[in-house]
């Protein structure tokens, strides 16, 4: 027996969720907070966000037929996101995600501004 595939956990379990693609109705449907279609039929229900690195975020989901788990990369904010975020605070207002509108604010962790539901920063906390 191969030692190497006995340490890689199956795609779509826990610790090793399958990704899913990247393409912008995807992301439209996501930040609109609509449900996700699953690739194996169903829908994807969300488990958890996490911060990805280089300033990603992370949507981690399950599909509620199959049980396996995909994840989600939310590109990283965008210059003109990260000034709207930095004009807000300039002006004293609550900084909101510039990509779920204007009823989440984002939240602070750490030193960062982060969307808890996208795990994307958008910016340093004052």
């Amino acid at each position: 027996m191969n030692k190497n595939s006995e340490a890689q956990p199956p795609p779509g379990s826990p610790t090793n969720p399958i990704p899913l693609s990247r393409h912008k109705k995807l992301l439209q449907r996501f930040y609109g907070g609509e449900r996700l279609r699953s690739p194996l039929g169903g829908h994807l229900d969300v488990l958890g966000i996490r911060e990805g690195e280089g300033g990603r975020g992370q949507v981690l989901l399950e599909c509620n037929t199959s049980s396996l788990r995909f994840v989600l990369t939310v590109p990283r904010a965008t210059r003109t996101e990260l000034a709207k975020v930095k004009e807000a605070l300039e002006a004293g207002d609550e900084p909101v995600c510039p990509r779920h509108g204007p009823f989440q604010r984002l939240s602070r962790s750490g030193r960062q501004l982060i969307c808890p539901l996208c795990g994307v920063p958008f910016g340093k906390a004052p």
